[in-house]
C-alpha cells in the first residue's frame, strides 16, 4: 500500500489546475504555442500601436510588395523582371516566388471581403508574425534535444527576446530574412537529434535546399551544415551512414525540384551568385549526390579511408565550382562599379563590416557580436572540458561560420545571435543548478544573472545605448538642430507625381521603392545591385554640370527629376561636385529645362518636370 502512495499523490497533483498547466508546459507543442502566441501578441500590440505605415521600414519590404502586386496583376511565375526599375527593359530581380506566393495568397484571401489596401495591411501583418511559430518550434526542439525541458524553455525565452528586439518578424516585414531565420533554426534542430533519426536529417536537407532557393545570404551557412554532416559521417562511418544518406538524398532531390520549379527555363544555363541558379543548384546537387554515394559505398571503410573519400568529394565539389561558377567563390558584389561602392554600398548599414561599424557606431558592436562571441567561447570551453563534445562541436562550427559572416556584413549577426542561444542555454542550466543548490551563494546567483543578461543581444544594445548617451558631448546636444518631420518618401510627399502622366523619374535610390509603390511611374534608381545602369545614370545626372546633365536626362528618357536636399546620397554628391546639378539645385539655381512642380508644404522633395531645350 505504501509503495503506490507516491503515485497516487503525483496523480492527484497533476489533476489540479496548477498541475495540469505544469504538465502541459513540459510538452513541446503546448509550450511552443503558448510562447508563440504571447510573443506574437506583444509584437502586434507594441508595433502596430505606433505604426504609421503597414509596410516595414526596409526598402526590401516595399519592393517585395511591389513584386507581389505585379504577380497578382498577372505577371508570370517565371517572370522575375521589374519592368518599372532601371533603364529601358527593366531589371531582373534576384528574389524568389517562394516568398511572393504566400503573401499574394493572403492578400487575395483578405481581398475577398476587404478593400485592397486593407487586404494588403492584413496580409503584411499576418505573414511575418505567422513565421514566429516555425522559428520558435525549431529552437524549442533544438533546446529540448540538448537540454531537456529546461533547455526548451530557456531557448524559447531567449529566442522570443531576439525576435521581439529585431524587426524581422514585425508586422510589415515581408522580406525573406524571417523565413531564412526559421530555416536556419530548423537545420540546427535537426542536426542535434540525439537519436540520429534519418527523417531529422532529411528535414535538414530539405530546409537547406529551401534556404538556398529563397536567398543566397544563407549559402555559407548551408555549406557549413553540409560540411558538418560530412565530417560526422567520416568520423563515425557505418553508425552515421543512414542519416548521411537521408541528408544527401533530400538535399539533391529538393534542390532539383526547387530549381526547375522556380528558375525560368530560359535562365537554366545562366550562373548568378545572388540567387538560385545553375551555379548553386549544381554544387548542391553534386555535393548531396556525392555524400549519398560515399555513405552507400564507403561507410564500412576505416576512418582514414573515409576521410580520404571525403577529401575526394570535397575536391569534386570544389572542382565543379571552378568549372561551373568560379565567380561565386568570391564576393558577389565584387563586380559592383567603384562609384556605386563609394556613393551607395558603403552607406548601406546592413552591408557594413565590423571595422566600419567600429568607426561609425562602436557602441552597437555588443548588440551585434557579443552574444555570438560569448557562445563561441562557451563551445570551446566545453570541448576542452570534454563536456558534450559533439553537440558543442556542431554548434561551434555553425556559430563560427555565422559570426564570421557577420564580421563581413553586419546583417549576418541576426543568425549568429540566434545560434548562440543554444550553447548559452546549456550554460544557463548548469549555472542555475549550481545557484539553486546553494541558495546562500551570492556569487553563484550573480554569475547566473550576468550570464542570462550576456546571452541577450538586446541587453548589450541597451548597455551600448546608455554608454553612448553618457559619452555624448553635452554642448553638441544643446546645439543640435531639432529633428524635422520632413519626408521625401511618404505618399503625401510623392503626391505631385499623381497628377502627371506615368513616366520615368530620376530620383535618389532611397526614393525609388516608394515611387514604385505609390505611383505608376518608372524609376531610374532603387538600392539594388542588379540595377547598376539605372543607379549610375542617376548619379551622373546629379554629378554633371547642369548643361551636361540634360544630355543624361534626355538619353535616359527622364520625364521628372526629384531633388531631395536632405537625402544623404544627394548631399554627398553636392559636396563632391560643387558645380554639379544637385549642388546647383541646392543653391536655388534651376536650369531652364527643369520646371518646378507644386509641392506640399511639409514635403522635403521638389519635383521638376523635364522639358527638353530646343537647339
Amino acid at each position: 500500500m505504501n509503495a503506490v502512495q507516491p503515485i497516487t499523490h503525483a496523480s492527484s497533483a497533476i489533476d489540479t489546475p496548477r498541475g495540469r498547466i505544469r504538465d502541459l508546459l513540459t510538452r513541446l507543442w503546448p509550450t511552443v504555442i503558448a510562447y508563440s502566441v504571447i510573443f506574437a501578441a506583444v509584437i502586434l500590440v507594441t508595433r502596430l500601436s505606433g505604426a504609421t505605415d503597414y509596410v516595414g521600414p526596409d526598402n526590401d519590404d516595399g519592393m517585395r510588395l511591389v513584386e507581389v502586386r505585379d504577380f497578382l496583376a498577372g505577371q508570370g511565375w517565371f517572370d522575375l523582371m521589374q519592368y518599372r526599375l532601371g533603364l529601358t527593359g527593366g531589371t531582373l530581380m534576384h528574389w524568389s516566388r517562394l516568398i511572393d506566393l504566400p503573401i499574394a495568397s493572403l492578400i487575395w484571401f483578405f481581398g475577398l471581403f476587404a478593400p485592397r489596401e486593407t487586404a494588403e495591411a492584413l496580409a503584411l501583418a499576418v505573414w511575418p508574425v505567422s513565421l514566429i511559430l516555425p522559428a520558435m518550434l525549431a529552437m524549442a526542439v533544438a533546446g529540448r534535444r540538448i537540454g531537456g525541458v529546461a533547455g526548451m524553455h530557456i531557448s524559447l525565452g531567449l529566442t522570443g527576446l531576439v525576435i521581439y528586439a529585431g524587426n524581422r518578424f514585425a508586422p510589415g516585414a515581408i522580406d525573406h530574412h524571417n523565413a531564412q531565420l526559421a530555416l536556419v533554426a530548423t537545420m540546427i534542430a535537426m542536426l542535434l537529434d540525439p537519436e540520429r533519426r534519418a527523417w531529422s536529417y532529411a528535414v535538414a536537407g530539405v530546409a537547406a535546399a529551401i534556404a538556398i532557393a529563397i536567398g543566397a545570404e544563407t549559402t555559407p551557412f548551408v555549406a557549413a551544415v553540409c560540411l558538418t554532416v560530412a565530417l560526422l559521417w567520416a568520423w563515425e562511418g557505418e553508425d552515421f551512414a543512414a542519416v548521411a544518406k537521408a541528408f544527401g538524398l533530400a538535399l539533391a532531390l529538393a534542390i532539383s525540384i526547387l530549381f526547375f520549379a522556380t528558375v525560368p527555363p530560359r535562365l537554366y544555363s545562366m550562373v548568378t551568385c545572388d540567387n538560385l541558379s545553375l551555379g548553386y543548384y549544381s554544387l548542391a546537387a553534386i555535393g548531396g549526390g556525392l555524400l549519398l554515394f560515399s555513405a552507400v559505398f564507403a561507410s564500412r571503410l576505416t576512418r582514414p579511408l573515409r576521410f580520404a573519400a571525403l577529401a575526394v568529394v570535397g575536391a569534386g565539389v570544389f572542382g565543379s565550382a571552378i568549372v561551373i561558377a568560379p565567380q561565386c567563390l568570391s564576393d558577389p558584389l565584387a563586380s559592383l562599379d567603384p562609384m556605386l561602392v563609394e556613393l551607395w554600398l558603403k552607406n548601406v548599414s546592413e552591408a557594413q563590416s565590423v571595422f566600419v561599424l567600429g568607426r561609425t557606431d562602436p557602441f552597437s558592436l555588443g548588440a551585434f557580436y557579443a552574444a555570438g562571441l560569448f557562445g563561441i567561447a562557451v563551445c570551446i570551453f566545453r570541448i576542452v572540458q570534454r563536456d558534450r563534445v559533439q553537440i558543442h562541436l556542431v554548434l561551434l562550427l555553425l556559430l563560427t561560420t555565422s559570426w564570421a559572416i557577420a564580421l563581413v556584413q553586419v546583417r549576418g549577426a541576426t543568425f549568429s545571435n540566434l545560434i548562440s542561444i543554444l550553447p548559452l542555454a546549456l550554460l544557463i542550466i548548469d549555472i542555475r543548478r549550481i545557484s539553486n543548490g546553494d541558495s546562500e551563494n551570492v556569487a553563484a546567483a550573480f554569475v547566473y544573472i550576468v550570464t542570462v543578461l550576456a546571452s541577450v543581444p538586446a541587453a548589450w544594445a541597451v548597455g551600448g545605448g546608455l554608454i553612448s548617451m553618457q559619452t555624448e558631448n553635452a554642448a553638441q546636444k544643446k546645439t543640435a538642430e531639432p529633428a524635422k518631420k520632413i519626408s521625401c518618401t511618404s505618399q503625401e510627399a510623392l503626391a505631385p507625381l499623381a497628377g502627371l502622366p506615368a513616366g520615368l523619374v530620376s530620383a535618389p535610390s532611397e526614393m525609388g521603392v516608394p515611387i514604385l509603390r505609390f505611383t505608376q511611374n518608372r524609376v531610374l534608381s532603387a538600392p539594388y545591385h542588379r540595377n547598376q545602369g539605372g543607379m549610375l545614370t542617376e548619379l551622373h545626372i546629379g554629378l554633371a554640370e547642369p548643361q551636361e546633365a540634360e544630355a543624361f536626362l534626355k538619353g535616359a528618357g527622364v520625364t521628372v527629376l526629384a531633388f531631395c536636399p536632405k537625402d544623404p546620397q544627394t548631399r554627398e554628391i553636392a559636396k563632391l561636385k560643387p558645380d554639379g546639378l544637385y549642388a546647383a539645385l541646392g543653391k536655388g539655381n534651376i536650369p531652364r529645362y527643369l520646371e518646378p512642380l507644386p509641392k506640399p508644404a511639409d514635403a522635403g522633395v521638389q519635383f521638376f518636370r523635364y522639358r527638353p531645350t530646343t537647339n
